[in-house]
């Protein structure tokens, strides 16, 4: 007989022929009620055993994290909590747990034991809530694009340039580590490795999706990046996921738009279709403020910072503006600001974006033309010579949620940057083509999925988002 899935059963009406269920045990109370979970969904559906008429060998073998196949009937409910249970009938144990052993067990569980078991931790409420809206999220990510007409890129993972510029990039070589062949200057000769090049991880897909862009006009790629980044803070990993939409013919305004009217979108979604996910990370995040010292306690419950999101239009001001207001805000006068704003240039740290969204404006923020310098080679260089045609996107919480920027489509100019930045222009002479024939005005942006789930989850640690997260010094399962 076909199984049922639990979040299908709980929704049904009580049934007179039997039903199927499969899942794995949460709690197992006097030899009698099974909350039985699989992952369908946030609850677990009871099944009630005729523990007078079953084997108690059988029954012993029913532990937390066990594998059952129960059949029965679906019937009312004579407790409170669901609206209906299965009466079982029969029932197999697939696969034995040893409660001993098991380190899952139904009690609170510290983050950082559960990073221990990310093998296991998925099977917790907290971490099956988080990855079935980050799986929602995902999809929600697919299906804007394809209704706006963009098209899929599969961007290389293993590439011979550095986008960012950053050179915080993890190599990718064939060559023995022990006895590498070397030039006569005594450095590795790349040209005898697999590709006959140095090559690394990908950092991002935004410079092959330019190309696609021009031809395909409007493309995006959502795929694994890799930043060899020695940081262990609550907001890197080193490899995560990026997506990265490509435009041809658009500007910066109306590279803004898009990204406004994406995020709005996705996160417009989870409040719509995935409640109960949402409600309760929503109220573990109450039941954790209170804790805290109110000083430290969230201004806005999860639902009021999505809505947050969805309800305003996002103010749009020059970096330079924001500059102004930072300058003359209380913070920096009264020198609470851990990174004082004194002068034009400054590069904004999480504390002054999270100022200018949470305090002075009051919605979602889009700053831009921003000076060059801190900025990457390939952003338009406005007529002021200073600034770029950059934007970035910040929320509540958590700062800068989005990167962006008009691409340089100028050839002289494009060349000018690389040079200047000591870029041997062979390693970009094929980025560099799409300047030379057919130039068109084109934009972009990226956004880091681990930082919008960490956003709509309420999650303070990016490895806390990610299935097994990767950092320094930790690559397990």
């Amino acid at each position: 007989m076909k199984h049922h899935a639990i979040v299908t059963l709980l929704d049904m009406q009580p049934t007179p022929s039997d039903v199927v269920v499969k899942g794995w045990v949460r709690t197992f109370r006097g030899n009698r009620f099974i909350a039985l979970n699989d992952g369908s969904t946030l609850r677990n559906l009871q099944c009630v055993i005729d523990f007078e008429n079953t084997d108690t060998n059988l029954l012993k073998r029913i532990t937390t994290g066990a594998a059952l196949s129960v059949q029965g009937t679906l019937v009312e409910s004579q407790g409170a909590g669901q609206r209906v249970e299965v009466q079982v009938s029969q029932f197999e144990v697939l696969g034995d747990s040893d409660a001993d052993l098991y380190p899952i067990q139904p009690k609170k569980h510290s983050f950082e034991f559960l990073r221990e078991n990310a093998h296991l931790r998925v099977r917790t409420n907290t971490f099956g809530a988080v990855m079935r809206l980050r799986s929602a999220l995902a999809f929600a990510v697919h299906r804007y694009f394809n209704e706006k007409g963009f098209f899929n890129l599969h961007s290389p993972i293993i590439t011979g340039s550095d986008a960012e510029g950053a050179g915080e990039l993890f190599r990718v070589s064939h060559l023995d580590p022990k006895s590498p062949p070397l030039q006569d200057n005594g450095e590795v000769d790349f040209s005898k490795d697999f590709f006959g090049k140095e090559t690394h991880l990908t950092v991002s897909g935004q410079l092959e999706a330019e190309t696609f862009a021009m031809a395909l006009s409007k493309v995006y790629t959502f795929g694994p990046t890799f930043r060899a980044e020695n940081s262990n803070t609550a907001r890197h990993l080193a490899e995560f996921w990026m997506i990265e939409p490509e435009v041809a013919f658009m500007d910066l305004s109306g590279n803004m738009d898009l990204a406004e009217d994406f995020l709005k979108y996705v996160i417009n979604d989870m409040l719509t279709n995935h409640a109960e996910d949402l409600t309760f990370l929503e109220d573990r995040l109450i039941q954790e403020d209170k804790s805290k010292p109110e000083r430290e306690r969230q201004a806005m419950t999860l639902t009021e910072k999505l809505k947050f999101v969805v309800e305003n239009n996002f103010t749009r001001l020059s970096y330079t503006e924001a500059i102004d207001i930072l300058k003359n805000s209380k913070p920096n006068k009264k020198k609470t600001f851990k990174y004082p704003i004194d002068a034009w240039g400054a590069d904004l740290q999480s504390e002054h974006e999270r100022y200018l969204v949470e305090k002075h404006f009051e919605t979602p923020v889009i700053l831009f033309d921003y000076p060059a310098h801190i900025k990457a080679f390939y952003m338009r260089l406005n007529e002021d010579q200073k600034t770029v045609r950059a934007m970035d996107i910040l929320f509540p919480g958590i700062g800068e949620m989005v990167g962006g920027s008009q691409r340089e489509e100028r050839l002289d100019v494009l060349e000018s940057k690389i040079d200047q930045l000591n870029i041997p222009r062979e390693d970009l002479d094929w980025y560099l083509d799409l300047r030379r024939f057919g130039t068109a005005v084109h934009s972009g942006f990226g956004l880091g999925f681990e930082r919008l789930v960490m956003f709509v989850t309420g999650m303070s640690n990016i490895r806390d988002v990610i299935p097994f997260p990767r950092t320094p010094g930790n690559a397990e399962f």
